[in-house]
């Protein structure tokens, strides 16, 4: 099961939303995962334990020491096509 995270530099609230729409995008590619959600600040510590953390492109430059995660940067965090070919790019 791949685990991901949702990191918003907005706050909790956005990366909530951020976080649903990923869950939508991996349900339809028929991918089982376990998606969470943090601010940008608190998802910088927690990479190392995450297969795959989504998080605007401003922000990719700011992860590092992340271990194996992959660093999925997003020009528009809620668009589900761009997610969908991001993660596929990602787990290729």
């Amino acid at each position: 099961m791949l685990k991901l995270l949702a990191a918003c530099g907005n706050g909790m609230g956005s990366s909530l939303i951020i976080k649903m729409k990923i869950e939508k995008v991996l349900k339809d590619m028929g991918l089982e995962c376990d998606v969470h959600h943090a601010s940008v600040g608190q998802a910088k510590s927690d990479a190392r334990n995450f297969d795959l953390v989504l998080v605007s492109e401003v922000f990719v430059k700011e992860f590092t020491n992340c271990g194996d995660a992959k660093i999925v940067g997003l020009l528009n965090l809620l668009s589900e096509d761009e997610i969908r070919t991001k993660v596929e790019a990602a787990l290729a």
